[in-house]
This record gives structure tokens, C-alpha cells and sequence, in this order.
């Protein structure tokens, strides 16, 4: 789904049928200059969407952004400001702020955990644990705030998780039918202690994910197998554990806290005339 269908949507559970207090207002046509100003500090992320929001109202509109996607903000900063009709701006501002608030709390959140992990050769990545309809726009904030994004959907990228294990009987039967069938995806297993890592590094698998595995188990993992298979943490990733975790020499570390666990920005629209 692209931004202007999501747009779309917005507005119509937003506005429905009518914006009644707008139009009861009966304001006469003229026009107004708001400034979207930061409550807090942060990293700004979905800029672009926030626009298309209120041009979608009304074409006439006209926005200046003073920041852009990835820039950080302190509490105060204007970093736009939109002019047009009063009843225009009124309409547009609840969702343009929705997407706007929530894109860069997801862009701040991912930016404190990448933060702590620099000294490290670890890469954070996200996951599927996105607000539904949602995904891409969230993959997107995670990647203004400095991280990498893990698949997108089912569709592009196998990976082998606990279900899948138990379905198939075995990560060495589960691995061998898609190995039968596969011959250009890469194939990443979830283990859940050091026997399973070593069944599925005998499978030539091309990742494992060493899921909710104590830091010694990890620094164990991370010893036994560095260089001969690639590694990723996923579980109790959190901004006070993450940089113990990337100091184990894993090459990856994953959460979903970062599009399910984040707090949206604080940003008003605010009326200058």
C-alpha cells in the first residue's frame, strides 16, 4: 500500500463524513500560517508523509520543512511551518501529526539503541512486528534512526523459526526440503540453545538466530562458530542490554521492540495568525 492510500484511509476515519466543528464554525476564507514545533527532544522522521497529508486536504497549501528525516531536535524547534486556509489546516493537522509523531518516535527509540551499539561491529536490525498497513513507513523511521531492516514479509527471505522446526520434525529436515527446493535464497534458522546452533550449522545454513539465549551462551555461540556461520541475537533486546549483547562479536541484533515499544514524539501544530 503507498502513502497516499494510507493517506486516504486516515482520512476517512478521521473525517468520515463531515469535520463537524470546522464546519459548524462557519470561518470565513482566509488564511493562516502554523508551525510544527517539537516538545521534546528527537529524531524527526516522516516529513514527506506529514505534507502529503495536508495536501491532500487542500493543493493549495504551502509547506516549508526547516528540518529533515534523521535530523535531531530539541524541545522548542519549529520544523515546519505550513500556510493556507484556516478551515484546511484544521482538517490535515490530526493526521498529518499522527504519522509525523509516531514515524519519529520509532526513528528516536532506533537511534538510542544504534547510539550504544557504535564501538561494536554489530548491526541492529528490526522485524515484522509492525502495526499492520503500517510496515512500510516503519521500516523506513527505522532506518532514518540508523538501523537496517530484516526482511520486509514472508515473501522475501526464508527463515526457519520454532514452528517451522517442530511442523517439519527437525532443523535438519526442515532445512533439507527447503534446500531441495531453494536455490537463491539465503536460509536463516532459529535455535534456541547451543545443540540446535550445532545441528544447524552442520545444515550449512547461511544464519542462525540465537533466540532469547543467556549473554554466556551467546559468547559462548559467538566463540564457537564466528566466521563459519553468520549471527543474530533476537530477544530481551532492550536499550539497557543491547550494547552487553553487540560486545559478544555477534554480527546481528534484532528487536521489535523498535516498531512495537516506542512512544510517539511530541509535536504540535500551533496557530501563529
Amino acid at each position: 500500500m503507498n502513502i497516499n492510500e494510507l493517506i486516504v484511509l486516515a482520512y476517512k476515519e478521521d473525517i468520515g463524513t463531515g469535520d463537524l466543528t470546522t464546519q459548524y464554525l462557519d470561518l470565513p476564507k482566509k488564511e493562516s500560517l502554523a508551525h510544527l514545533i517539537a516538545k521534546e527532544q528527537g529524531v524527526i522522521c516522516g516529513l514527506d508523509v506529514a505534507k502529503q497529508a495536508f495536501l491532500y486536504i487542500d493543493s493549495s497549501t504551502r509547506w516549508v520543512a526547516y528540518k529533515k528525516d534523521g535530523d535531531f531536535v530539541e524541545k522548542g524547534d519549529i520544523i515546519a511551518k505550513v500556510e493556507g486556509y484556516s478551515c484546511s489546516l484544521l482538517q490535515a493537522e490530526r493526521v498529518a501529526l499522527n504519522f509525523l509523531q509516531r514515524m519519529s518516535g520509532i526513528a528516536t527509540l532506533t537511534r538510542k539503541h544504534v547510539d550504544l551499539i557504535k564501538p561494536y561491529n554489530a548491526k541492529l536490525l528490526d522485524t515484522r512486528k509492525t502495526t499492520p498497513l503500517l510496515r512500510s513507513l516503519e521500516k523506513y523511521a527505522v532506518r532514518t534512526g540508523g538501523a537496517f531492516n530484516h526482511r520486509f514479509g514472508l515473501y522475501d527471505m526464508i527463515m526457519i523459526k520454532d514452528n517451522h522446526i517442530l511442523a517439519a520434525g527437525s532443523i535438519t529436515e526442515a532445512v533439507s526440503r527447503i534446500k531441495s527446493k531453494n536455490t537463491s535464497y539465503k536460509i536463516e534458522v532459529e535455535v534456541k540453545n547451543l545443540t540446535e546452533l550445532q545441528e544447524a550449522v552442520n545444515n550449512n545454513v547461511d544464519r542462525v538466530m540465537l533466540d532469547n539465549m543467556l549473554l554466556d551462551q551467546v559468547s559462548e555461540a559467538v566463540n564457537l562458530y564466528k566466521g563459519k556461520v553468520e549471527m543474530e541475537v533476537s530477544g530481551n533486546v532492550k536499550l539497557d542490554t543491547i550494547e552487553a549483547i553487540a560486545a559478544t562479536g555477534v554480527d546481528y541484533i534484532s528487536s521489535g521492540s523498535l516498531t512495537h515499544s516506542y512512544q510517539s514524539m511530541d509535536i504540535s501544530l500551533l496557530f501563529k495568525e
